[in-house]
C-alpha cells in the first residue's frame, strides 16, 4: 500500500463519525439463514409420497389458511417449509393415512418483497424467491441500462437494526470473477449511474 493510499484511507475512516449508521462489506461465499416462513399469498408445492390426489401446489390465502384435501382448512401462515411438512404429516396420520410422506417446496414468496432501484430497465418492488440471486434480482429486473456502473451495484439490508451495506460487483460475478451473493427479503438493490 502506497504512502498515498494510506493517507486516504485514514480520511475515509476519520469521515465516518459516529453518525454514520452503515457499513460496507464484501459479499459472503456462505450461505446466509433466510427468513422463509409462509405468508399471505406464497405458494408452495406439497408432495405426498404414494398418494398423487393428495399432491399439488397450494397458496395461502388472506387468513393465513391453505384448503387441504381431507383435512379442510389449514392455518401455515408463519411455518416454515418443514414445519408445514410436519403440520401435513400429523393432519393426515390422524385421518386415513397411516404413515404420510409428505415434503414441502416454497414455489413464490409474494409477502416478502425486495426492491431494485437505479440504472435496470424497469426499477420497482418484485417478489422474493427462495435462493433469489443479484443477478437473478437484475434480469426480473429488466437486466441493466446503458448508463448502469455495473460493479458498484450494492445491497442495503437491515437487521436487527443495524444497516449493512454488501457491495455486488455485477459484472465481475458475470464474468466468473467474483461470488454471486444471495438476497434476503427486504434487500433493496440500488445501482448507480456510471461516471463517463
Amino acid at each position: 500500500m502506497t504512502r498515498y493510499s494510506l493517507i486516504l484511507s485514514a480520511v475515509l475512516v476519520a469521515g465516518c463519525g459516529p453518525a454514520a449508521s452503515r457499513t460496507v462489506i464484501e459479499p459472503a461465499t456462505t450461505p446466509v439463514p433466510v427468513d422463509t416462513s409462509l405468508g399471505v399469498g406464497d405458494s408452495f408445492e406439497v408432495r405426498v409420497f404414494g398418494e398423487p390426489d393428495l399432491s399439488g401446489t397450494y397458496k395461502v390465502g388472506t387468513e393465513g389458511n391453505i384448503n387441504f384435501p381431507l383435512i379442510g382448512v389449514l392455518h401455515v401462515d408463519g411455518l416454515d417449509a418443514q414445519a408445514t411438512a410436519k403440520l401435513l404429516a400429523d393432519k393426515l396420520r390422524q385421518g386415513i393415512l397411516r404413515d404420510p410422506q409428505v415434503t414441502v417446496l416454497i414455489k413464490e414468496q409474494t409477502s416478502k418483497k425486495i426492491y431494485i432501484l437505479g440504472q435496470v430497465g424497469h426499477p420497482g418492488t418484485f417478489n422474493y424467491t427462495p435462493s433469489m440471486s443479484v443477478v437473478e434480482a437484475i434480469t426480473v429486473a429488466g437486466g441493466f441500462n446503458s448508463l448502469a456502473a455495473k460493479n458498484d451495484t450494492t445491497i442495503t439490508r437491515s437487521e436487527q437494526g443495524k444497516k449493512t451495506i454488501v457491495r455486488a460487483p455485477v459484472a465481475d460475478i458475470g464474468e466468473g470473477k467474483a461470488p454471486n451473493v444471495s438476497l434476503r427479503p427486504g434487500d433493496i438493490i440500488s445501482v448507480p449511474e456510471r461516471i463517463f
